[in-house]
């Protein structure tokens, strides 16, 4: 099979379970350095996985996001709020167009290595916080970069429509490591616990009835 795919891997369970999914169909994996509380922790995390898979890794310093960008995931761990991200708090979180920004880059990888298709792992519960997982949004931003490219690249996004459970479950049918990834947005040794990606990870494995090997603080 022609590998005809770059993927934007963050290095956290959605993403990396994205990459064991299409491993077959992906030629190059962008990891972006933006300066969230957690990048360096999950950039680890995305290499060590990409090794595994024989896929080659860039990582893309984007900065100007850390330098001009106003989100509590770029302003230390003790910015991050806790509980669920049903909660209106957690949209201090957003990181402003974070995937319209990465999925440009990707786009003109994309069509300088002749690939034709953007992989991305958004899914269902990241739609009530951040715009740019939506369905809308993922269909918008695909179109432009169709139009807006000579080889016509699309993105392809097939969580967009599935839960955090579904992804757990898939990760664990693939054989994905879970204890090599990494989702805390406080970013430092262990996983807080709860904060909003913390719960909705703690979730996703109690409901999908798969072992939760995470590093918890408590």
């Amino acid at each position: 099979m022609e590998k005809e795919c770059i993927i934007v891997l963050s290095g956290g369970m959605d993403s990396t379970t994205l990459l064991y999914d299409y491993k077959d169909e992906i030629a190059i994996a962008l990891t972006f350095d933006y300066g969230s509380n957690h990048n360096a922790r999950e950039i680890e995390c995305a290499r060590i996985h990409c090794e595994r898979l024989g896929i080659e890794h860039i990582v893309i310093p984007l900065d100007f996001m850390h330098k001009y960008f106003h989100s509590s995931l770029l302003d230390g761990a003790d910015a991050i709020p806790e509980g669920h991200y049903a909660d209106d708090n957690m949209r201090s979180t957003v990181v402003p167009f974070r995937n319209g920004i990465m999925l440009a880059v990707a786009c003109g990888m994309a069509e300088s290595r002749g690939l034709k298709k953007v992989l991305i792992a958004n899914h269902s519960g990241d739609h009530a916080v951040y715009p740019d997982c939506r369905a809308a949004f993922i269909d918008a931003m695909s179109e432009a970069m169709q139009a807006g490219t000579y080889d016509r690249i699309s993105i392809l996004a097939p969580y967009t429509g599935k839960d955090k459970t579904f992804i757990a479950a898939r990760g664990a049918e693939l054989g994905v490591d879970f204890s090599l990834t990494y989702s805390c947005y406080k970013g430092r040794e262990r996983h807080c616990g709860r904060c909003g990606t913390c719960v909705e990870r703690r979730e996703a494995f109690r409901i999908a009835g798969i072992p939760d090997h995470t590093l918890y603080e408590e």
